[in-house]
């Protein structure tokens, strides 16, 4: 259903495929290579190999929700994401969520949830001075576990001063929305990143926004 503006207290945005759009650079750059007469859509097939690459967790749980296995599945993808090799690469800024950014400040807290780590969610934020915008930045080793455990969203809220079910979580997979889902927080699935709409939506994503930019239109 459609998210309820109303009770939308606070947001919460994922970083990779969210507000950093590095990941579609890498994509373009593997799709050369895909041989046609193999893949019947480089471009899809492209995405999942470089969301392997990047972001085994996420694969993971695609694959899990496909085999039911998501409960194994999730102690698997938080071991993961707490032995990943930190990020020394540049980045790319999703176009137009910079000024989104700037009209959001000031009328709603809001924070970083990623999985990534530390040192990666920060150079991040940093090369666009996005840092500025956030009450809070809640990385992969932040919480007791990560997404898609509700534990970063929940943090996330509390260090916001914002009850739970108060706060949107901003997504381009199932990993965030069932992160999202799990704290009680309505959830946004966006299509700039890894994710694709059916996966989203069968997750239970309360809206699907073409890019994250598309977030003002509906708050």
């Amino acid at each position: 259903m459609p998210i309820n503006p109303l009770k939308v207290h606070a947001l919460c945005f994922d970083v990779d495929g969210t507000l950093s759009d590095t990941d579609d650079l890498y994509t373009q750059k593997v799709s050369r290579f895909l041989p046609r007469f193999i893949f019947k859509n480089p471009d899809r097939a492209a995405r999942r190999f470089v969301m392997w690459i990047e972001s085994p967790g996420n694969a993971l749980l695609s694959l899990a929700d496909t085999l039911h296995l998501d409960d194994e599945m999730v102690a698997i993808i938080n071991w993961l994401y707490r032995r990943r090799k930190q990020s020394s690469r540049k980045f790319l800024l999703v176009p137009g969520v910079d000024e989104m950014l700037k009209k959001l400040h000031g009328r709603y807290p809001m924070s970083v949830v990623s999985a990534r780590d530390e040192h990666g969610t920060m150079a991040f934020l940093e090369q666009y001075d996005l840092v500025r915008y956030f009450d809070a930045v809640v990385t992969g080793l932040s919480a007791r576990h990560t997404k898609p455990y509700p534990d970063p969203v929940l943090l996330a809220a509390e260090k916001m001063g914002v009850a739970p079910e108060n706060c949107l979580m901003i997504g381009d997979t199932t990993v965030d929305i069932r992160a999202g889902k799990s704290a009680g927080a309505q959830t946004v699935g966006v299509l700039c990143g890894f994710g694709e709409e059916p996966e989203l939506r069968k997750m239970g994503a309360d809206e699907i926004l073409e890019d994250t930019t598309k977030l003002l239109r509906i708050l």
